[in-house]
């Protein structure tokens, strides 16, 4: 797997780097191949350490993040939330891995409100539950894709009750 760590306003210990391969590489692998790859950003805020881990494969994003006052500490977290997140979803990430079908998050934007963040991908075609899946994986509350059935671009979010919906445009 390969890994790519960023820290923002801090410095990045040789230390942490060969623990966070070390980590990754034990207890990912099992799941991703040598093409996955890893990526961790930490910043610092008030003396605490915010660790974000994302990792893609085929298509396939899987996201963490944690805050602790150690960055080993918050990597050992996120590691463990990714491995529930694929546990969770086991039987319906091994067939979207096979069908290639997963694709990143978008936020909305709107015209009248500033906008702090601007995110660009590519849309694939995919089902509404490969989305539902992928919004899982992300640990987001709301994910937009290409309906492979319709060409559409839809929405889909989980509810407060814990159901899902979908937003799909009028032709």
């Amino acid at each position: 797997m390969k890994v790519t760590i960023a820290a923002k306003k801090m410095n990045i210990a040789p230390s942490f780097t060969e623990y966070a391969e070390k980590k990754l590489g034990t207890k990912l692998d099992r799941f991703f191949p040598e093409e996955a790859e890893a990526k961790i950003t930490l910043a610092e805020r008030r003396d605490m350490i915010i660790l974000e881990l994302t990792v893609k494969y085929n298509g396939m994003i899987c996201r963490a993040e944690e805050t602790a006052k150690d960055k080993n500490d918050a990597l050992d977290v996120t590691i463990d939330r990714i491995i529930r997140q694929i546990r969770k979803q086991k039987t319906k990430v091994e067939k979207s891995l096979r069908a290639n079908a997963f694709e990143g998050l978008a936020p909305e934007e709107e015209d009248s409100y500033e906008v702090i963040r601007e995110k660009r991908f590519e849309l694939r075609p995919m089902t509404v539950e490969e989305a539902i899946l992928q919004m899982n994986l992300l640990d987001h509350t709301f994910f937009m894709f290409k309906n492979a059935d319709s060409g559409l671009v839809n929405v889909v979010y989980k509810r407060d009750e814990g159901n899902y919906a979908v937003l799909v445009p009028e032709e």
